[in-house]
């Protein structure tokens, strides 16, 4: 399952991409039509027009003064076509780092292309 994994780390270097980028179309390029999106907050997005709405509102205004990185830290293939992936996040910024702690659920669409499924992201905070 190597170029799974491989295929699925992408997806993630995609995510950091866009973000980085304040990429909105290409950041919604990476989910499944019917995808379910929970953010770090628990604002809950069902379907690719929501969170597309909530993304490109929010994304291109997004302030941050540092950089943004991905890390998958664990990936469990739960059948071949659908993996859980378990992603470090961290905004490093002049007043110090902030982390999140996604999962992915991406599935494989018959294209071949992972695609993000459903995925919750879960502010870590101090302490924690």
């Amino acid at each position: 399952m190597t170029t799974e994994n491989e295929a699925v780390a992408e997806v993630v270097a995609a995510v950091e991409r866009t973000q980085r980028a304040k990429d909105a179309e290409g950041f919604l390029a990476l989910f499944h039509p019917e995808a379910l999106w929970t953010t770090a907050h628990g604002k809950v997005l069902i379907g690719l027009d929501a969170i597309a709405e909530f993304t490109r509102a929010v994304l291109p205004a997004a302030q941050w003064d540092g950089e943004v990185s991905y890390e998958v830290v664990h990936t469990h293939f739960l059948r071949p076509d659908v993996a859980a992936v378990k992603v470090r996040q961290v905004y490093h910024s002049a007043q110090g780092d902030t982390e999140g702690s996604p999962l992915y659920v991406m599935t494989r669409a018959e294209d071949g292309r992972w695609l993000l499924t459903a995925c919750q992201n879960t502010e870590v905070r101090a302490g924690s």
